[in-house]
Protein backbone atom coordinates (compact mmCIF):
# COMPACT_ATOMS: atom_id res chain seq x y z
CA UNK A 1 0.00 0.00 0.00
CA UNK A 2 1.30 3.15 -0.74
CA UNK A 3 1.62 5.95 2.27
CA UNK A 4 -1.12 8.23 0.26
CA UNK A 5 -3.59 5.45 1.08
CA UNK A 6 -3.24 5.23 4.73
CA UNK A 7 -2.92 9.18 5.18
CA UNK A 8 -7.03 9.42 6.08
CA UNK A 9 -6.56 6.89 8.79
CA UNK A 10 -3.93 8.71 10.38
CA UNK A 11 -6.12 11.59 10.12
CA UNK A 12 -8.89 9.46 12.03
CA UNK A 13 -5.88 8.92 14.31
CA UNK A 14 -4.60 12.13 14.78
CA UNK A 15 -8.58 13.25 15.83
CA UNK A 16 -8.79 10.59 18.15
CA UNK A 17 -5.79 11.28 19.81
CA UNK A 18 -6.71 15.19 20.02
CA UNK A 19 -9.66 14.61 21.30
CA UNK A 20 -8.73 11.71 24.57
CA UNK A 21 -5.72 14.59 25.56
CA UNK A 22 -8.69 17.42 25.52
CA UNK A 23 -11.07 15.29 27.44
CA UNK A 24 -7.96 14.32 29.91
CA UNK A 25 -6.61 17.48 30.47
CA UNK A 26 -10.56 19.08 30.88
CA UNK A 27 -11.35 16.24 33.77
CA UNK A 28 -7.68 17.72 35.40
CA UNK A 29 -8.30 21.33 34.69
CA UNK A 30 -11.98 20.89 36.80
CA UNK A 31 -10.74 18.43 39.60
CA UNK A 32 -8.04 21.18 40.39
CA UNK A 33 -10.76 23.88 40.71
CA UNK A 34 -13.22 21.87 43.00
CA UNK A 35 -12.71 22.59 46.48
CA UNK A 36 -11.33 20.01 48.60
CA UNK A 37 -14.67 19.49 50.92
CA UNK A 38 -16.68 19.22 47.79
CA UNK A 39 -15.11 15.73 47.39
CA UNK A 40 -15.49 15.24 51.43
CA UNK A 41 -19.24 16.01 51.42
CA UNK A 42 -20.21 13.56 48.44
CA UNK A 43 -18.13 10.75 49.84
CA UNK A 44 -16.12 10.00 47.02
CA UNK A 45 -12.39 9.55 46.47
CA UNK A 46 -10.12 12.76 47.68
CA UNK A 47 -8.97 15.69 45.47
CA UNK A 48 -5.54 14.24 45.72
CA UNK A 49 -6.05 11.09 44.83
CA UNK A 50 -8.17 12.32 41.93
CA UNK A 51 -5.73 14.46 40.83
CA UNK A 52 -2.89 12.07 40.81
CA UNK A 53 -5.17 9.82 38.74
CA UNK A 54 -6.50 12.20 35.77
CA UNK A 55 -2.20 13.51 35.88
CA UNK A 56 -0.95 10.15 35.45
CA UNK A 57 -4.21 9.84 32.66
CA UNK A 58 -3.02 12.87 30.55
CA UNK A 59 0.69 11.71 30.68
CA UNK A 60 -0.12 8.22 29.48
CA UNK A 61 -1.87 9.60 26.61
CA UNK A 62 1.36 8.84 24.87
CA UNK A 63 1.43 5.16 25.85
CA UNK A 64 -0.41 2.67 24.08
CA UNK A 65 -3.17 0.45 26.02
CA UNK A 66 -2.44 3.06 29.26
CA UNK A 67 -3.86 5.61 27.35
CA UNK A 68 -7.22 4.04 27.08
CA UNK A 69 -7.23 2.94 30.82
CA UNK A 70 -6.29 7.20 30.92
CA UNK A 71 -9.52 7.94 29.36
CA UNK A 72 -11.75 5.27 30.79
CA UNK A 73 -10.74 7.44 34.41
CA UNK A 74 -11.70 10.77 32.95
CA UNK A 75 -14.74 9.36 31.72
CA UNK A 76 -15.59 8.26 35.25
CA UNK A 77 -14.85 11.24 36.94
CA UNK A 78 -16.79 13.46 34.19
CA UNK A 79 -19.77 11.07 34.25
CA UNK A 80 -19.96 10.19 37.97
CA UNK A 81 -17.80 12.08 40.29
CA UNK A 82 -18.33 15.53 38.40
CA UNK A 83 -21.89 15.71 38.69
CA UNK A 84 -21.93 14.68 42.47
CA UNK A 85 -18.90 17.71 43.53
CA UNK A 86 -20.44 19.89 41.59
CA UNK A 87 -23.88 19.77 43.88
CA UNK A 88 -22.14 20.17 47.31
Amino acid sequence: MSSYTLLPLRGIFLVLFVGMLIVKVFALIDCLTVPERAFVMTGKQTKVIWTVILAVAVLTTFGGFFAVLGLVAALVYLLDVRPAVRQA
